[in-house]
């Protein structure tokens, strides 16, 4: 049994880890830390997990209380993890980052996306980009590795088979995704509030998202040229979920059929992708850490769309957590992760 902590655990990733955690046979929370709500039970703040985790006490954030745990998890806003990680990386064996501290390596990047220059960019290259489906070497040979963002899991996934395959031109990629309000953390804000969002459906983040060069990077990677992504996020009326839309310009010859064969034979070992011709909705992943996936090509215009969805808390951040610490310690990577989401 492997020892874990959580930092920022009052969060709903956190939380998320927590709920997972609770029924993996190998990964038992060991410390749960969260300064906001230090002192206070779990259990009154997330009355669903009283039943794992009834008598578990927020603790303040203190990397000392650390020192016992085989992996921490870090579930916190952009910048927090930045200080804490040089603090924590000799005493604990495996640090897994869930913000976005660590997932840009260009440490230019930061000021022009993040408003500030990172800390540690000599950190940055150490850190694995914790998508097992697509960089899964790299995840099971480090111990610092950061989760990537719920929309580039989707936008990639979607993409990567495409353009690692030389099938789809580099600079005529467009991104539209929809999240759940969930996204935005648990903390309140004025444009998240039950008023703000029900019935409602906005774009925000216009051509600034931060995502934006997180999906750029790994696209170029998988491509081995720059690759350049319009990406446009969605404020929807749901709790959970990510529904990605994506365009691209086909290079060679495709249709429907020989896309949808792309997609299917690139995932067909993948247990957490599961490709279909049904268009792929929400609701089909909550609670899950599946990706849905379909792909059509259009006669008329040419352009090749692939649509993914995914639980943003569960793929799109804590459940591929979970995923990449299965796979650093040598477990089997489907291990206490659902492949099934919650109907109705």
């Amino acid at each position: 049994m492997k020892k874990v902590g959580i930092i920022g655990a009052s969060g709903f990733t956190g939380a998320e880890i927590l709920r997972i955690c609770a029924s993996h046979p190998d990964l038992q929370v060991d410390v749960a830390a969260a300064d906001s709500m230090s002192g206070g039970r779990v259990s009154d703040l997330y009355p669903g997990l009283s039943a794992e985790y009834g008598d578990l006490i927020f603790a303040p954030t203190n990397p000392k209380i650390f020192q016992n745990c085989d992996l921490v998890f870090l579930c916190l806003p952009h910048g927090a993890s930045q200080e804490l990680v040089p603090q924590l990386k000799d005493d604990v064996e495996y640090l897994i980052d869930l913000g976005a501290d660590y997932r840009l390596k260009d440490q230019s990047l930061y000021p022009l996306w993040y408003d500030a220059p990172h800390i540690n960019p000599d950190l940055l290259s150490d850190f694995a980009y914790g998508l097992p489906e697509l960089f899964r070497e790299e995840v099971q040979e480090s111990n610092l590795i950061s989760v990537p963002g719920c929309f580039p899991t989707a936008a990639t996934l979607a993409l990567a088979p495409y353009i690692e395959s030389g099938l789809i031109e580099t600079k005529r990629i467009i991104v539209d995704a929809a999240t759940g309000v969930s996204g935005a953390g648990r903390a309140p804000k004025e444009n998240t509030t039950f008023c703000a969002v029900d019935e409602n459906f906005t774009a925000y983040g216009l051509l600034d998202h931060r995502h934006t060069p997180e999906m750029e990077q790994v696209l170029s990677i998988k491509a081995k040229e720059e690759v350049s992504v319009l990406f446009t996020p969605h404020l929807a009326p749901m709790t959970r979920g990510i529904l990605a839309t994506c365009y691209a310009q086909p290079t060679v010859e495709m249709d429907t059929a020989s896309a949808l064969e792309i997609l299917a034979a690139y995932y067909e070992k993948e247990p957490f992708v599961v490709v279909d011709e049904r268009s792929p909705s929400t609701k089909s992943t909550f609670g899950s850490n599946v990706a849905h996936l379909t792909a059509r090509v259009d006669p008329r215009t040419g352009y090749l769309m692939v649509i993914s969805a995914i639980d943003n808390l569960g793929k799109g951040a804590s459940g591929g957590a979970i995923q990449c610490a299965n796979l650093v310690f040598g477990f089997e990577e489907t291990q206490g992760l659902p492949t099934t989401g919650i109907t109705p």
